[in-house]
């Protein structure tokens, strides 16, 4: 099971973690989930422009770089790490679909559009959905195959507790559409994807987590020393980092899997969601625990943190639901 990245990935990496920590700081992330769109429209053009972020897994023939899903996921991950909203795992799931299982004329037509950073939502269940209520492009699941859904179809944008993810859904069956492709594989392959997605934006998160407390354990005084040096506290932000660690070495192995079609990709890929999954839920709380009073104050970002943490573990299969098909 490959767990390491290349030098180039590491790279990117670190390209894209240096442009958010510029341009997605806590009060341009507030400032992005109380817009019209939910996301930051310059700063995804700059990811777009700048990294290629939506063009990543999308082959040369389609307008795209010719990379793969792990570069996407890599980006993804810094992403997380930053708590900036946007669009790209929705994106990124439409793409995948299409790859999958869309029929040529549709891939030839929608995947360039992807590629060069317009907004697309993944439709496969009348179930509420990320990005729906803005994306320029509907892919989804009707008339017994991938269709595409007017872009003019009439959407519903659903409350989220975390308001750095958009959901929303569209009346399928009022909604005009056109044949994309076959479904089966198409569902299949957005479904790994948006595990290994999910669980690439939670390793990010788990990392900032870790990091803001730590930061926090070492600026924080009491009883006239700072907290950080406490051995009980010590001792818990060990077992973050543990955590964190084990989340990320589990991540890379299916997202590695996922990217190369591997026979173990969908055994990797819920083997990451479920621990990811509850691994976040243990962080984030001590995140807030270990913060202290501040941690429920609006102004500081535990409360984000914990609002991500759980909304991760509910998108695209809670962990018990994946630990069952573990035993299939």
């Amino acid at each position: 099971m490959e767990v390491a990245l290349s030098d180039e990935q590491q790279e990117l990496a670190a390209m894209v973690r240096s442009l958010l920590a510029k341009r997605a700081d806590s009060a341009a992330v507030r400032t992005a989930i109380d817009s019209d769109l939910g996301y930051d429209v310059a700063l995804w053009q700059t990811l777009v422009e700048q990294v290629g972020a939506a063009a990543l897994n999308i082959p040369e023939e389609y307008g795209g770089a010719g990379f793969s899903l792990l570069e996407s996921l890599i980006v993804l991950e810094e992403l997380g790490r930053s708590l900036a909203p946007a669009p790209l795992l929705s994106s990124l799931l439409v793409a995948e679909a299409l790859l999958a299982g869309g029929d040529e004329e549709a891939k030839q037509r929608l995947l360039p559009r992807i590629a060069a950073g317009e907004t697309a939502a993944f439709l496969p269940t009348a179930d509420p959905q990320l990005d729906v209520d803005h994306a320029a492009i509907l892919v989804g699941v009707g008339d017994g195959g991938l269709v595409e859904f007017d872009g003019d179809t009439p959407r519903e944008r659903l409350g989220t507790m975390d308001q750095t993810l958009r959901l929303g859904r569209i009346d399928a069956l009022a909604a005009g559409r056109r044949a994309a492709g076959a479904a089966e594989p198409a569902v299949a392959r957005a479904r790994l994807v948006g595990a290994v997605g999910a669980t690439a934006l939670q390793v990010g998160l788990a990392a900032r987590a870790l990091d803001m407390t730590v930061g926090y354990a070492k600026e924080r005084v009491q009883f006239g020393r700072a907290i950080g040096s406490y051995q009980a506290l010590k001792h818990r932000m060990a077992d973050m980092l543990v955590l964190a660690e084990m989340c990320r070495s589990a991540h890379l192995g299916a997202a590695h899997a996922v990217s190369t079609g591997s026979a173990e990709a969908a055994h990797l890929a819920h083997v990451a969601k479920s621990y990811c999954s509850d691994a976040l839920d243990v962080i984030a709380g001590e995140t807030v625990q270990l913060h202290g009073g501040i941690a429920i104050t609006w102004e500081h970002d535990a409360h984000l943190v914990f609002k991500r943490a759980h909304a991760l573990s509910q998108l695209f299969g809670q962990a018990h639901e994946h630990r069952a098909l573990l035993e299939l």
